[in-house]
């Protein structure tokens, strides 16, 4: 970590379950979701396709994450279902997110602002922003014993010492560490 650098906000899971909630809509709560949930990137999310969602296989593609590099994320049952809830009610044909004009993907500040309008209707006293839930999706991994390595490959990190920062935040993880002080017996009297 480099010198003065601020640890990432992180959302407890049910500020996260209110800020889905308080979602402008069904098109924002899915690509939210698809944010906190795969723990993707603003713009890896703007730009994904329909034909990104692998429904047979439980996955979601990301062409040209950061560094122009593929990758797959997990796709939970949950959040398929939230995707074709989305898919059903807007049919969309290229982009699975579109913006204003349907050729066109969904614009990373139209998708923040949302982010925002979302965290203001659900009155979070965290300065909330996609990439918040980004980092509460690794610290909730960590904190429910996901290996790190797991997290470095979803995320698409070269290095793990970038993925290694969660570690600083997983406050779970951190409280569940015992002090060697606790197991020292005091000596016979």
């Amino acid at each position: 970590m480099r010198t003065g650098e601020r640890l990432p906000v992180v959302l407890r899971p049910k500020e996260v379950a209110l800020l889905l909630h308080c979602a402008p809509d069904l098109k924002h709560k899915a690509a939210l979701s698809v944010a906190y949930g795969r723990g993707l990137r603003a713009s890896e999310i703007v730009h994904l396709k329909v034909s990104d969602i692998d429904s047979a296989r439980i996955l979601v593609r990301v062409e040209y994450g950061k560094g122009r590099k593929d990758r797959y994320v997990m796709l939970s049952p949950d959040l398929l279902e939230l995707l074709q809830a989305w898919w059903r009610e807007a049919r969309p044909r290229g982009w699975l997110f579109s913006g204003r004009e349907p050729a066109q993907p969904l614009s990373t500040r139209q998708l923040n602002r949302a982010c925002h309008a979302a965290a203001a209707t659900a009155a979070l006293d965290k300065r909330v922003s996609l990439h918040t839930l980004r980092h509460s999706f690794a610290t909730h991994l960590l904190e429910r014993k996901a290996d790190i390595r797991v997290i470095q490959v979803l995320f698409g990190h070269r290095k793990l010492d970038t993925t290694a920062l969660y570690t600083r935040v997983a406050l779970k993880t951190l409280g569940a560490v015992k002090s060697p002080l606790a197991r020292l017996r005091p000596p016979p009297a």
